[in-house]
């Protein structure tokens, strides 16, 4: 009887370890985590990256996937780690990776890894919510109703069941961008679209974009005709002031 053999793979322990930050754009916001994670074994195998692999009969490339955007979601900052059987230049592996993947996965930077807790640092976010239909008095007055709340719960069916929590505890800052606004109106020709900015720390459940939305509804009555167009600009550690975050990279990059 023939014996079943491992597949022929470098089952040795990372050599190096590389950071990626990349980019959801266009059409390619409707692609899921699991999609992503798809279209990246491809390009690694495309690009020929060395890659460290688990071991065992089914081996893995060693990749860490870190707080992925929902799907439908557009993002200019998710996250991911390699784990590298050979050393490479971060800027080669970078760019080699990005002509691999399809347009709208774009990899837009890439450092070494030479710290801990890469995933501990990614405190919060940073969403730009476009409201089409939604005119910037009526986005600001029902931003105003949701600062001057103390509590806003929200329900949301999540793997653990229907749970009910208090958004505005997440949510460090939130405000409308007025001259965004009005950019976008004559952009897609509509007479109104509100833009804000929501800065929302991260938590079990974690609050999303669309949770700040049913809130906004709860306490303003803020129900927009359209669907929202939503954008993770960045994410990672909060600020003292809980207005903005920090690059996640920095600490690998002064290292």
């Amino acid at each position: 009887m023939s014996q079943r053999r491992t597949p022929d793979r470098e089952n040795v322990p990372p050599v190096q370890r590389l950071r990626l930050r990349y980019a959801k754009r266009g059409r390619l916001r409707f692609s899921s985590a699991r999609d992503f994670q798809r279209a990246l074994e491809r390009a690694l195998r495309r690009a020929e990256v060395p890659m460290a692999y688990s071991a065992g009969f089914s081996p893995h490339p060693r990749i860490s996937y870190a707080n992925a955007a929902a799907t439908g979601t557009a993002s200019e900052a998710e996250y991911v780690e390699l784990g590298l059987a050979r050393r490479c230049d971060p800027e080669h592996v970078r760019a080699s990776l990005d002509a691999a993947l399809p347009d709208g996965l774009d990899v837009v930077d890439v450092v070494e890894a030479v710290t801990a807790d890469f995933a501990a640092r990614l405190e919060a976010s940073v969403w730009r919510v476009e409201l089409p239909g939604v005119g910037a008095r009526s986005a600001t007055d029902a931003v105003a109703a949701f600062l001057a709340a103390p509590l806003i719960e929200v329900e949301r069916t999540t793997k653990s069941g229907r749970r009910t929590f208090d958004v505005r505890a997440a949510v460090t800052a939130i405000g409308v961008d007025d001259a965004g606004s009005d950019r976008e109106a004559r952009g897609a020709g509509g007479p109104d679209c509100a833009i804000l900015t929501v800065v929302v720390r991260h938590g079990t459940p974690s609050v999303r974009p669309d949770d700040v939305l049913s809130a906004l509804q709860r306490v303003a009555d803020l129900v927009p005709p359209k669907p929202a167009r939503v954008t993770r600009l960045a994410q990672g550690p909060l600020d003292a002031a809980g207005d903005s975050v920090a690059d996640p990279f920095g600490p690998d990059r002064s290292a």
